[in-house]
């Protein structure tokens, strides 16, 4: 169990440097299949939509997770974890999100992101 919450949290990490920098070739790495995402807009986006907006230039700097809690539920993993960001006025932003993991073929992949701010 020790192994997959390391694995986790380094997934976790990866997920939010990927989201930072544009990294597409890391997401398509560790999305599943059937991943959808719940947008801060509102809107509900599946892999190929999240790889699309992913592939955009990101306008936010300085992106962090805090508070991260790893809850490992055997084949599956849920992270909360809450976000500070730099916004491009340069003021403070804020959120959450929560990602659901599952372990498919012995490979941790993200099934699910809810992010909020």
């Amino acid at each position: 169990m020790q192994n997959d919450y390391d694995d986790l949290e380094i997934l976790n990490r990866d997920y939010i440097a990927s989201v930072q920098n544009s990294d597409v070739r890391r997401f398509n790495e560790i999305l599943a299949d059937d991943f959808c995402c719940s947008n801060p807009d509102k809107s509900l986006v599946d892999r190929a939509a999240f790889l699309k907006q992913t592939a955009q230039p990101v306008t936010i700097t300085n992106l962090q997770a805090h508070d991260v809690t790893i809850r490992l539920m055997g084949d599956f993993a849920i992270i909360h974890a809450r976000t500070s960001f730099t916004a491009p006025d340069g003021k403070a932003g804020c959120g959450r999100y929560t990602d659901v993991w599952a372990k498919r073929n012995g490979r941790w992949l993200a099934v699910s992101a809810h992010v909020s701010r």
